[in-house]
């Protein structure tokens, strides 16, 4: 079945090419294109080459300029300012001015059904300083607030469809952004055309761009080894060895946002009073016992990083005062004894996939070797995850998408009563300087904070990080200029066919 579906598409999308058209297959169809509305990974993709963004990530994790050329903090925190670029235009013509992107931003914030309020937090009011700047007043200092505009919090909608939503809006988003939507076929392809007034028109090497959404990971790789596709994304780590063979296609990786890790119950309930959960001696054990770099190797054929902290160590904010520490069974077994256990036994919930599975049972080899006996436990990821907030579990393995700011890897898992923090951990030194670094816009107290923080949760070890996934796309040997950025978005600027 599989085969004839990829045969059915392949037919459908092998027809001959224009010279500049760029083909892109995705892992699913988008929901809604409106940035105010919109909740898919899917979505961030076409948004891509629609909806430009008041500023963007690069492939250091480094706040960039987009729409706007610079932006300030002032007020201790409590207000922003973007200066914006000039000579930009919306789809429908409109000029990107100072009360336009005003209008934009407040389109997020009062649009009923909006996701995108929370994430910028405790905004109270967006007004235009100036023809070319923008400002933004908070109650409080939130430094998070310059990572969410890097995403759809920052893109804008010409003034003129501030106020409207649904099919209306679908028909023709206005953005200012590289391409515009000309059809969407549900299920099948987004195509989207070049806007020549584009401000960056310059990075822009293709006349039209379509959007295929493809669920099947082989059906996609397979078109694009036929060049019925000239980008995919997320690759199926196995089939990474195969491509590199294959001189039709290239693979482009990323280090990735995401991050797995154990969580142990250290405070919720009657399942937390437990050796693990009570001795951080006993959780050093378990970290001590497990070796990283032989884990993905095993596991994942040695393609994902191992790691010991939610973001990466070229991130600005990684706490480079706290490095990996390294297997150590015999350090792990004396660990043991002096918390008087010669063997425990620890039981581990695991989400039934195989991944997880494959990565818990090379955990299991190893822990035995130092003295900890690991019991899989099997649970449905939904009722895992019920489980975690329910205080339900001993130790679990799980996965965090992550977050371009580190407040969205940390706050919601180590301050103290938050929801995400199942085992309930709660070091008051550890909350303090998670709040010093969210209220604060300086870089460097942040980084301080952060490493101030880490230094104690990471000896507590209410959570124990061992791997990031890679972020993994397919090319075609011909395109040219795939940036390789954590969030795993394609961006369009700069890419090209070199076949010509």
């Amino acid at each position: 079945m599989r085969r004839l579906a990829a045969l059915m598409l392949l037919t459908s999308l092998a027809q001959p090419a224009a010279a500049q058209q760029l083909r892109i297959g995705l892992n699913s169809d988008p929901d809604v294109l409106d940035p105010t509305l919109s909740r898919t990974v899917a979505g961030r993709q076409v948004f891509a080459a629609m909806c430009d963004k008041l500023v963007d990530i690069n492939e250091r994790l480094e706040i960039v300029p987009q729409l706007a050329t610079a932006w300030r903090w002032a007020d201790d925190g409590k207000t922003l300012v973007f200066t914006l670029r000039d000579g930009v235009r919306f789809h429908d013509g409109e000029p990107l001015t100072g009360e336009a992107a005003a209008i934009g931003l407040r389109r997020h914030l009062e649009t009923p059904g909006s996701t995108r309020k929370a994430e910028m937090g405790p905004v109270t009011e967006v007004v235009a300083t100036g023809p070319l700047e923008v400002t933004i007043h908070l109650s409080e200092p939130f430094a998070p607030l310059l990572a969410a505009l890097s995403d759809r919090a920052g893109m804008l909608v010409s003034p003129r469809q501030a106020t409207v939503t649904g099919a209306d809006f679908q028909r023709a988003p206005a953005c200012a952004g590289p391409f515009r939507l000309t059809q969407r076929i549900a299920q099948d392809r987004m195509e989207l055309e070049r806007f020549d007034s584009y401000w960056d028109r310059a990075a822009i090497h293709f006349d039209r761009v379509t959007y295929r959404p493809i669920p099947d990971a082989t059906v996609r790789l397979a078109n694009l080894r036929a060049g019925a596709l000239d980008v995919i994304e997320r690759v199926s780590p196995s089939d990474v060895p195969e491509m590199r063979r294959d001189q039709r296609v290239r693979v482009v990786q990323a280090p990735s946002l995401a991050t797995f890790y154990l969580a142990i119950n250290v405070a919720n309930g009657a399942r937390s009073r437990t050796p693990l959960g009570q001795d951080p001696r006993v959780r050093e054990a378990l970290e001590l016992a497990i070796d990283r770099q032989a884990l993905v190797n095993v596991a994942f054929e040695g393609l994902w990083v191992p790691a010991n902290q939610a973001v990466p160590p070229d991130h600005p904010f990684y706490a480079r005062s706290v490095p990996m520490p390294q297997r150590d069974v015999a350090r792990a077994r004396a660990l043991l004894r002096a918390a008087g256990h010669e063997r425990l036994t620890v039981k581990l919930s695991v989400p039934n996939t195989t991944d997880y599975l494959q990565a818990s049972e090379v955990i299991q080899a190893m822990a035995a070797e130092a003295g900890i006996d690991i019991q899989i436990q099997v649970i449905e990821t939904a009722t895992l995850l019920r489980q975690w907030s329910a205080g339900d579990f001993e130790a679990l393995i799980i996965q965090w998408s992550g977050r371009v700011d580190l407040d969205g890897n940390l706050f919601a898992f180590y301050a103290c009563g938050v929801p995400l923090n199942g085992g309930q951990y709660c070091n008051r030194a550890v909350e303090a300087a998670l709040v010093e670094a969210r209220r604060s816009v300086d870089p460097a107290v942040r980084a301080a904070a952060y490493d101030r923080a880490a230094r104690q949760y990471l000896a507590d070890r209410p959570y124990i990080n061992l791997w990031q996934p890679l972020t993994l796309h397919g090319v075609g040997a011909t395109i040219q200029g795939l940036r390789p950025v954590a969030d795993g978005i394609i961006r369009v600027q700069g890419l090209q066919n070199t076949r010509g």
